[in-house]
């Protein structure tokens, strides 16, 4: 009984130094291991209390009451919540939410896709529903820029409202950017992409005098194949090189 005391009073305390609306886990509250099981029912009675409220499995959130009355937290803190997995990021936001804050469409989706490897990421964040989408390798945070990248050439095709001009200024831009060692990691993580994809990247690389690995990305496509993409030579001379058209 003593125990649940202790970690019901350092609940009690951490919880005081929250922000309302600020979504929390096990590990913001400084828990240990011993600790969950008994935090985990302090937190229940605080739940039918109402002084929080349950965000998703195993977070929580102080709700905020303004004039307007409850204020849930923000959408996007809540889709933050499914991006990491034991305080690690493993998966990221891709599709229409993603092409959107690039500025690539203007459409606004109800639905957000989250990509990872190894996980089917399904849920709801506030009336956004998240639907999982598959990354190609294994997400770190360190990778994201360049998974970016390759996912806007792998949906090029079908981003709503965008022009292949748009598109390819943007990539462009983007690889015109990066140094000679970024544009290696961007070749090897667009290599386990499919091959329209390493036919568009090579394509841009040769477009904008990037040093990269061109005869990996060429002898990793089939020569007889061709690649829809609905791009002109006049907005990306290499095209043909790369057997796109």
């Amino acid at each position: 009984m003593q125990s649940i005391m202790t970690t019901t009073d350092k609940i009690n305390r951490r919880i005081k130094q929250i922000a309302p609306g600020e979504v929390f886990g096990y590990a913001s509250l400084g828990l240990s291991a011993d600790e969950v099981i008994a935090g985990a029912k302090a937190l229940s009675r605080l739940t039918s209390k109402g002084i929080v409220k349950r965000a998703r499995k195993g977070y929580y959130y102080k709700p905020k009451v303004s004039v307007f009355g409850e204020q849930k937290p923000r959408e996007e803190a809540l889709l933050g919540l499914y991006l990491y997995e034991d305080s690690r990021q493993t998966a990221y936001v891709t599709g229409t939410r993603l092409y959107n804050r690039l500025g690539l469409t203007t459409q606004v989706p109800n639905s957000v896709r989250v990509a990872s490897q190894d996980r089917q990421i399904k849920g709801r964040a506030g009336s956004i529903s998240v639907k999982p989408a598959k990354s190609y390798v294994k997400v770190t945070p360190d990778k994201i820029r360049y998974l970016e990248i390759l996912d806007v050439m792998k949906d090029f095709n079908s981003i709503p409202d965008m022009q292949a001009k748009d598109g390819l200024a943007y990539l462009k831009k983007e690889i015109g950017r990066l140094k000679n060692d970024e544009i290696k990691k961007l070749v090897s993580y667009g290599i386990s992409y499919p091959p329209k994809v390493r036919a568009l990247l090579g394509a841009v690389l040769e477009d904008t005098k990037k040093e990269g690995d061109f005869k990996k990305l060429k002898a990793s496509i089939n020569p007889s194949s061709r690649y829809q993409y609905s791009i002109t030579v006049k907005l990306l001379p290499t095209i043909n090189l790369w057997n796109i058209e």
